[in-house]
């Protein structure tokens, strides 16, 4: 693997200096909306878009002197992210929220007035995208989706800025937090890791899922029930998925509990994985929400400088086990690249 001269700029821009990406992610938008209006009791089409630029703001000034690089998106974050911590690179969101219901699939879509080149001028240092996705959907589905990373891959390699690609998985008919989702979920993971890690779509990061539910391993804290496999099986499945993976790959939390986060990192690492880091949102701010929706901005911000900074400080030192994302590239060092 080669790397150019921009996206060597890019990606060190989102990094510690030990090559690890220790992000935090705040580009929810529909799920912000949502959980915002749950918690004042009103409509979701009641939040502003002052409400989104000012919870997203607050969490930009509290958290970014602890994270290497923060996630926004264009629609409410550039005003917010001129807040972020001298420290902190930008990874703006290219994709918009959600995914196209009107036909099967869970097509996903671009926002309509951004492009690789207006987001790299807006002060972007990584693009991101989001694509649900699962390697045992009809092919006709698969194809649509392999060709839109593509021309996305083709894009931001024109504007030589690194490309983030996350991946949801699922499967149609089934409760993706449900036991039956968690046995398919390891070959979900694995099989995507490996197809976007071919050379033709020209991701240079994989953001992930963890290939369990860790609701369903048994023996963790986070298992309060049935179980899907053993820790040791567990464990074998992260190892089959980083196998799979040719790019560097980080873990995002998908919305589980700080705690729960933790004890996920904690496993990586006991497998011995070679993960380079995390986009973690929710499980660092998720439950500052509701003081936020209830009690408002102050006190959001108080919870933030509190809860917020040791929720990402308990990240920041699971992130002891992440490995530099320039092995990849077979370097010791992001200079030995240049």
């Amino acid at each position: 693997m080669k790397i150019t001269p921009g996206k060597l700029q890019g990606l060190t821009k989102v990094s510690t200096s030990a090559g690890v990406i220790a992000a935090a992610a705040m580009d929810q938008r529909g799920s912000l909306k949502k959980a915002i209006a749950a918690g004042k009791g009103i409509d979701p089409h009641a939040v502003t878009p002052e409400m989104m630029a000012e919870f997203k703001q607050a969490v930009v000034r509290v958290l970014t002197p602890h994270a290497s690089a923060i996630l926004l998106d264009p629609e409410y974050g550039l005003q917010p992210a001129r807040w972020r911590a001298s420290n902190a690179g930008l990874l703006l969101a290219y994709e918009n929220s959600g995914y196209d219901n009107s036909r099967p699939g869970r097509l996903p879509d671009l926002l309509d007035d951004w492009s690789a080149r207006r987001l790299k001028e807006a002060g972007a240092d990584c693009i991101k995208i989001l694509m649900y996705y699962t390697p045992f959907d009809p092919q006709p589905i698969k194809e649509i989706k392999h060709a839109w990373i593509e021309r996305l891959g083709a894009e931001c390699s024109a504007e030589d800025i690194p490309l983030f690609a996350e991946f949801v998985g699922y499967q149609e008919g089934m409760d993706e937090k449900g036991i039956e989702f968690a046995r398919k979920k390891p070959d979900v993971v694995m099989q995507t890791m490996g197809e976007f890690s071919k050379p033709q779509y020209r991701i240079d990061v994989l953001k992930v899922e963890v290939p369990v539910n860790m609701a369903y391993v048994a023996g963790t804290r986070s298992c309060k029930g049935e179980s899907a496999y053993t820790m040791d099986q567990a464990k074998q499945h992260f190892q089959r998925a980083a196998a799979a993976a040719k790019k560097p790959f980080i873990y995002l939390s998908a919305g589980v509990s700080n705690d729960t986060f933790i004890e996920t990192l904690q496993l990586a690492a006991d497998a011995g994985v070679n993960f380079s880091g995390v986009l973690c949102g929710r499980a660092t701010w998720k439950d500052g929400v509701p003081v936020y929706a209830k009690q408002g901005l102050n006190a959001f911000q108080d919870w933030l400088a509190d809860q917020g900074v040791k929720n990402i400080q308990n990240v920041n030192r699971a992130l002891r086990a992440a490995k530099p994302w320039w092995g990849f590239y077979g370097a010791d060092s992001a200079a030995a690249l240049a």
